[in-house]
């Protein structure tokens, strides 16, 4: 019978099972910490949203994320918007009738995407109120869009109205230079800071186009 053979370890392969155990250490901590933090992260984030729905349609006290499709109107309980769908939040008051409609928008500005949420008022189909999410512009200049009065007055009621054939906005929202606004679906550009101005009006045009057409006519459906 032969003789057992001793397994003659070299520095060499030491090292590299010592790299390993390091690695397999390291792999479950971090596994471990994504996953004590996941439910945080996911709770801070949905307070944020929520507060910024709240900011843009004052009154709320409740609100449930949809996604509106070709379709209709799905609620959104996983967090998951379907194929060629839309998201947007329906906000409700305390005694559960719906308040209105917070979504977003997003587009370039000066130096960054400027990205915002805005609160739509189902009976005057307008929008009653805008809440920058984040952007990157000028200080001073372009971030005058989050502080100055006279240009947040064009989101008391911005008309957004659908169209009769409930396939586009009835009128394109723009941005017009300062001081030249004649018509309610037209947003008052602040001096200076036209770029930014252009883009958010570009932004929520944009965003009412796709959603407002699929949303409107199933408004009905969005109980609390």
């Amino acid at each position: 019978m032969s003789e057992p053979t001793d397994i003659q370890t070299t520095p060499g392969s030491k090292m590299i099972l010592t790299m390993v155990l390091v690695a397999s250490i390291c792999g479950v901590l971090i596994v471990g910490a994504f996953e004590s933090t996941k439910a945080p992260i996911a709770e801070n984030k949905r307070i944020m949203v929520e507060r910024a729905v709240f900011k843009v349609l004052p009154g709320a006290a409740t609100m449930r994320e949809y996604a509106a499709t070709a379709a209709g109107i799905q609620p959104m309980a996983d967090g998951t918007v379907p194929p060629g769908g839309i998201k947007f939040y329906a906000a409700y008051d305390q005694s559960g009738a719906l308040k209105g409609i917070a979504a977003e928008a997003a587009s370039k500005g000066y130096a960054d995407m400027v990205r915002l949420l805005y609160g739509y008022d189902v009976k005057c189909q307008c929008i009653i109120g805008i809440s920058v999410v984040s952007m990157r512009e000028t200080p001073g200049i372009g971030d005058r869009i989050i502080t100055d009065q006279a240009f947040l007055k064009n989101f008391e009621a911005l008309d957004v109205r659908v169209n009769s054939e409930l396939t586009a906005l009835a009128n394109e929202v723009k941005t017009v230079k300062h001081g030249t606004k004649s018509d309610p679906w037209q947003i008052d550009a602040i001096a200076g800071a036209t770029i930014t101005s252009k883009a958010v009006g570009r932004g929520i045009n944009e965003s009412a186009q796709k959603l407002l057409p699929k949303l409107f006519p199933h408004i009905g459906e969005l109980k609390p």
